[in-house]
């Protein structure tokens, strides 16, 4: 069972400053924050940004992104705007992917340390 997931950032208070709008877009608050971590869930942490902990510089992984479903394709479109809107990049607008499944809504996202998210629902509306 998945407890929850981490991504590394070069920068924690640019990651807040971008994390803490678009999180509650996904109706996710910060539930920790810590010198090296910061962290949001809904009760316990569920996802994270933290410093790395070999003190060498934080990269995306290549192939990498964590998605999160929300209940309606409004959902994603707020996630979405709430990202451009504090420094995220578009990678990949909100739309259906009909190569997943005729009603996989989503939009994926880069943060400002190159990290992919995505916002999804199976929702038709």
């Amino acid at each position: 069972m998945l407890h929850h997931v981490s991504l590394g950032t070069a920068d924690l208070d640019r990651a807040r400053a971008f994390y803490d709008p678009v999180m509650r877009e996904l109706g996710l608050r910060r539930t920790l924050d810590v010198d090296e971590a910061v962290g949001y869930g809904a009760g316990i942490t569920v996802f994270s940004l933290n410093l790395p902990a070999d003190g060498a510089p934080a990269s995306p992984g290549n192939g990498v992104h964590v998605a999160f479903e929300v209940e309606k394709r409004a959902a994603v479109d707020a996630f979405f705007r709430a990202a451009l809107a504090n420094g995220g990049t578009s990678d990949g607008a909100p739309g259906l992917r009909p190569e997943y499944d005729a009603n996989y809504y989503a939009a994926f996202v880069r943060d400002p340390d190159g990290n992919k998210i995505e916002a999804l629902t199976f929702v038709a509306v």
